[in-house]
């Protein structure tokens, strides 16, 4: 046999192959009850972050200086990287001086 032979049959087997799989692809049941794509599954509650985001990123480049957005996406990249939530401080401490006032003393 030739090579051009040889590649003819090739193609031959390969066009086969293909029909008899599309022909049993197209002969399976439609829908099976343990397949976990076919199962219906309850649609999960609107997070507010995510519809933040929506908003956010509908916004365009105006959102990089909305506040609100701003909060949101660090809130998002808190949540992606698995930090614990920020613990509220009651209210801010005032910074100690390093330099001593007129009297010599801290």
């Amino acid at each position: 046999m030739d090579g051009k032979t040889l590649a003819r049959i090739g193609a031959i087997v390969f066009v086969a192959l293909a029909i008899t799989a599309t022909a049993i692809e197209i002969n399976r049941p439609a829908e099976r009850a343990d397949d976990p794509v076919a199962q219906v599954r309850p649609a999960p509650a609107r997070d507010p972050l995510r519809v933040e985001l929506a908003r956010c990123g509908a916004m365009g480049e105006a959102g990089g200086r909305d506040p609100s957005c701003l909060h949101a996406w660090a809130e998002n990249r808190r949540r992606f990287l698995g930090q614990p939530a920020p613990v509220a401080s009651p209210e801010p401490t005032a910074p100690t001086p390093s330099i001593p006032d007129q009297n010599g003393s801290r």
